[in-house]
């Protein structure tokens, strides 16, 4: 089928991603949602729904999944994506490095989108460091147009080698828009084609050994590939400084290409653009050590190519200290680096001191009343959590410890036997969401089962994937382009699991709910661990058709003394404190009526509208 637009649209990096993997003739895609990757799945699955694409778009349990399900596909002939962002990458860490040793058939991309800063993440690692330890190559795009066309490429370069390829967007590409000129979407007429091999498909460790030979060689052709060459994008006859070079990739090479107009370095010595970090060039390493005799290397977040280049007397980045290894690489930073290089006087750039504000949690979110109940039952008590919005209970001092997914409840399992011994043990309540319960959560519950551990986990049941834009989550029942699906119900998860306390809860009725707490904390003083489902939609997903809740006014009443208690332990955003203020104020602006802050004054000093 052939789709074409012939005026140029203004798109989102991922939006460019996921046209690029369309106009490639993607058949499967899919992922677990995480920012800054998450958009490029939802716009597949809207290419797929308004182009009516033949492709399959899901939304998979965890990365792991993904990977296994999408690398199936490409063994089958068909060229397929798994989406994710770096640390999901570690969750699919085991299939990665495994798939890279068997190759594949059809063009596979594990599009893995890092996020220096960090933003939005746990690290900012680097996943072209997996790529070097998976022994795969990766491309490095500046800029959403080039990372609409190196989806292309890379399955150009995955099929020509039979191996999967990383491509690697960061957050600046991911989220930045540019306007492109959309291209043909085109899907090769391909036959799904499995052909039995159990020598490569199910390979042993004596098979393995064969495999990991063959990969060695692929990727010493990989390294003289001329479609992923360094480009040169001042290539000149003759340059001021030739025995110095500029090395970059990603976003900083749109970076220092601006800056070296800016400061008039055109022409001074060339500026190389790595598009394929690994395996970098062979030649092109013997071109750049038998010219130059200072290179500056300017890549994000680690030095994969100073690495490769490995001669620590001529060059300068990451490795010498020359480019911060911390951090994300702004415009201001890298114009102070190719400064100091060139010798080059530049005024420095100052950002203008802008003062922030604490992300908190949405006025009138139920995890909000959540976590002021599991206070109230669980005085003195350690509080572990997990990744997503709920991670912001921190605010609240409903949160002690933020790890990884799932590690909410291990890391209780981990207290637990840390204090099991002491006379007083201190109550221990985990929190976890939905979707991150699902994502990796199932296992460590059974191991707190089997292991008779005794604490309380609450699982945030908001019906979404929150932080990341009201994706949907096995409970759901649809799918990634709204398709209706099957449905897994948490309480019954939870009893499968052997859980003997499984009760759920609206948050929103904080005094019940603070009881059911309360009970569920008394039942892990002599039995193993209690699940309390706290279960209330996100105010923010618009896919929700019910409305669960009345909204009520809410006025503040003479009582008021502006103790400030409201505000410091519930933290809702439409409670305001002015500074000298002699009462607290409603923001009517922010206010959803959810009516929850009537049971957190001490004073009884909010009361409703009649």
């Amino acid at each position: 089928m052939e789709n074409k637009l012939n005026t140029r649209q203004l798109m989102l990096g991922n939006e460019a991603i996921a046209r690029g993997l369309a106009e490639n003739g993607c058949a499967m895609g899919t992922s677990y949602p995480g920012t800054p990757a998450s958009e490029i799945l939802s716009s597949l699955a809207s290419l797929k729904k308004h182009l009516s694409l033949p492709m399959h778009v899901q939304w998979a349990v965890n990365e792991k999944v993904a990977f296994e399900i999408a690398y199936a596909g490409s063994m089958t002939g068909l060229r397929t994506a798994v989406i994710m962002k770096q640390v999901g990458l570690n969750v699919a860490s085991d299939p990665l490095m495994s798939a890279a040793y068997m190759g594949t058939k059809g063009g596979f991309l594990v599009v893995s989108a890092d996020d220096p800063g960090p933003h939005s993440s746990q690290t900012e690692q680097d996943s072209r460091m997996m790529a070097m330890m998976a022994k795969m190559p990766v491309l490095d795009p500046d800029s959403p147009a080039q990372a609409k066309e190196m989806a292309g490429m890379a399955y150009e370069l995955s099929e020509a080698f039979e191996i999967p390829v990383m491509l690697r967007p960061t957050t600046r590409v991911c989220h930045a828009r540019q306007d492109i000129l959309p291209g043909d979407i085109r899907f090769p007429e391909r036959q799904a084609d499995f052909q039995k091999d159990p020598a490569r498909w199910a390979a042993t460790p004596k098979f393995r050994h064969h495999l990991h030979q063959a990969l060695e060689r692929k990727l010493s052709e990989i390294a003289a590939y001329e479609r992923t060459a360094p480009v040169c994008l001042n290539a000149k006859e003759t340059f001021r400084a030739p025995d110095k070079a500029v090395l970059v990739s990603g976003v900083a090479a749109a970076h220092t290409e601006e800056i070296m107009r800016e400061l008039n370095l055109w022409d001074t010595f060339p500026l190389y653009q790595i598009i394929q970090p690994h395996p970098l060039h062979t030649e092109f390493i013997s071109h750049i050590l038998s010219t130059c005799n200072e290179i500056l290397i300017i890549e994000e977040t680690t030095g994969i190519i100073e690495m490769q280049i490995a001669d620590r007397h001529r060059t300068k980045g990451k490795l010498s200290g020359t480019v911060p290894r911390v951090g994300e690489l702004l415009p201001e930073t890298i114009q102070e680096i190719v400064s100091d290089f060139t010798g080059t006087r530049a005024a420095r750039i100052q950002m203008p001191a802008v003062p922030g504000r604490r992300p908190t949690l949405c006025a009138g979110c139920p995890h909000r009343a959540a976590f002021f109940a599991i206070k109230k039952a669980a005085k003195k008590g350690i509080y572990t959590s997990d990744i997503g919005c709920y991670t912001l209970g921190l605010n609240l001092g409903a949160v002690d410890t933020v790890l990884c997914m799932g590690a909410a409840i291990s890391q209780a399992a981990g207290f637990h036997h840390a204090y099991k011994n002491e006379e007083k043990p201190p109550p221990i309540v985990a929190t976890i969401g939905d979707s991150t319960f699902f994502h990796a959560g199932v296992p460590a519950l059974i191991d707190a089962v089997v292991q008779n551990v005794r604490f309380v986990l609450v699982i945030l049941d908001n019906r979404t994937t929150a932080m990341t834009g009201n994706q949907p989550t096995p409970a759901s029942g649809f799918g990634a382009d709204g398709e209706p699906l099957g449905r897994a119900d948490i309480p019954s998860l939870v009893q499968g699991c052997g859980v003997g306390f499984c009760k759920a809860g609206d948050p929103y009725q904080l005094d019940e709910f603070i009881q059911l707490l309360k009970d569920a904390v008394a039942y892990t003083k002599e039995h193993g661990p209690a699940v309390v489902i706290s279960t209330h939609p996100c105010l923010l997903d618009r896919t929700r058709k019910d409305e669960p809740h009345s909204p009520v006014s809410i006025q503040i009443t003479e009582d008021c003394d502006a103790c400030g208690y409201c505000v410091s332990q519930f933290e809702c955003p439409a409670l305001v404190l002015d500074e000298g203020a002699e009462q607290v104020r409603v923001d009517s602006m922010l206010c959803n009526g959810c009516g929850v802050c009537l049971h957190v004054c001490p004073k009884g000093a909010l009361s409703l509208i009649s």
